[in-house]
């Protein structure tokens, strides 16, 4: 069982995608007839196939499952962002969880999970189309540009880190020209990308390492079989496995297993993206920064120029999934996107999109061991930092099946808890839509 419309899982949300037009991943046949494996992994986005690759090259037979194909999901729709994070909860919040120490580790994970991926992309020669400095953080308030000033310290004693503060009338001179935004806070750590030209070259990268991909192969069912194997069936076939890797994010069901039920909350996120620029108008504008950045909103905007100078501006979109909830998000996009660039409120909107982050009630991604069932993993829910943490993640799943390779931190691994209202929870969202507006506002 899903949580929204059947629109959300089907082509409309990306059929005006951008990134469709920049890159292709490779397309592979359905599972047919009965097969087996070591591993069987659900999901050919990062964390899947960054598994698959690690087991692959670790000597496993492995097989993965993919309802449609490789990077259809989050990780060939999202904005490009690799950079720190995978956490909705801050130090202190995950302090009282796993302790100071643990806190600490979890944080320099985030790290490690910007540097696997530029090694990914340096090993495989995956041309990403990289930019950017790390990120850049825009104040929306006076509030919150005096917040920034306050995080500086603690940016350097977690991540060991030294991040940069422009005061507002810094910004113009340095290609930040909008009279929406206070200050800026730059953390120089991590780098934008184009998705779609990861996961493609990802998934070339573990097809050639041995593993066996197979698109429009779509779980229908999972049971335990009598020699205690995992046993998987889709349309067309049938899989044996010993182990099994679920890695589907946003894009879960709560049934499959049914321990997922109520454990994790998909999120719509929207993108537009404009023609490309001129140079004039990046002059008009003021505009000229390669930064990937956002907004210090809790209902956050993130934006960037791409490498061809057309400007992406994503922002969360309405709490279902209709042809009319779509129309909303896209007329809002526009009118926020004009008011942050004034100058370019007529410039043509050539594509728009969508797709689903995922979210937990705990505030944290996840990691490890299914509770209640043998010899099965997952990951999921990284808070809209799935470029580095969801890769890395299923590396620490690859680590914790062959043991080698990475610890995962402990608190990736503490079990999900369950969201009040369980399988209602998607009614939550426009509560907490509202009250973060309202925080928003307040500054």
């Amino acid at each position: 069982m899903r949580l929204f419309e059947d629109r959300a899982y089907g082509p409309e949300p990306i059929a005006n995608s951008y990134w469709a037009t920049t890159a292709t991943a490779p397309s592979y046949p359905p599972l047919a007839g009965g097969q087996s494996c070591d591993t069987a992994i659900i999901g050919a986005g990062y964390t899947g196939l960054n598994a698959a690759l690690e087991l692959a090259r670790a000597g496993q037979d492995v097989v993965v499952l993919e309802a449609e194909q490789p990077g259809w999901g989050a990780s060939g729709r999202n904005g490009g962002f690799c950079c720190l994070g995978g956490s909705a909860a801050g130090f202190t919040a995950i302090s009282r969880q796993v302790g100071r120490d643990g806190a600490l580790t979890y944080l320099h994970t985030e790290r490690n999970a910007v540097d696997f991926v530029r090694t990914r992309l340096t090993e495989y020669g995956i041309d990403a189309d990289t930019h950017s400095r790390g990120e850049t953080c825009l104040a929306h308030s006076p509030k919150a540009a005096a917040r920034m000033r306050d995080e500086l310290g603690e940016i350097r004693d977690i991540y060991g880190i030294d991040a940069e503060i422009l005061p507002r009338e810094a910004l113009a001179s340095n290609g930040f020209a909008s009279s929406e935004f206070h200050a800026a806070l730059t953390i120089p750590y991590g780098f934008a990308l184009n998705p779609m030209k990861y996961v493609a070259g990802l998934a070339r990268a573990t097809d050639a390492a041995g593993a066996r991909i197979h698109g429009k192969s779509a779980v229908t069912g999972m049971q335990t079989a009598p020699d205690g194997r995992h046993l998987l069936q889709s349309a067309q076939g049938e899989l044996r496995a010993a182990n099994l890797i679920i890695a589907t994010n946003g894009y879960s069901s709560d049934s499959m297993p049914p321990w997922l039920g109520g454990r994790y909350l998909p999120v719509p996120s929207a993108i537009i993206a404009s023609r490309p620029l001129t140079e004039d108008e990046l002059a008009a504008q003021g505009w000229t920064s390669r930064q990937m950045c956002y907004d210090s909103r809790n209902l956050l905007h993130y934006f960037r120029l791409l490498p061809e100078n057309r400007i992406l501006f994503g922002l969360r979109a309405a709490w279902r999934c209709t042809e009319a909830s779509d129309a909303a998000t896209l007329a809002q996009a526009r009118v926020d996107f004009a008011r942050f660039f004034p100058a370019w409120s007529e410039v043509e909107i050539t594509h728009h999109w969508s797709g689903l982050v995922s979210l937990s009630r705990n505030l944290t991604p996840f990691a490890g061991p299914v509770p209640g069932m043998d010899r099965a993993w997952a990951a999921l829910c990284y808070h809209g930092n799935g470029v580095a943490m969801g890769s890395y993640a299923g590396a620490l799943l690859a680590a914790q099946i062959t043991g080698q390779g990475p610890a995962t931190p402990a608190l990736m691994t503490r079990p999900l808890r369950r969201f009040e209202l369980g399988r209602w929870r998607r009614a939550i969202l426009p509560l907490i839509y509202g009250w973060y507006g309202l925080m928003d506002r307040r500054g």
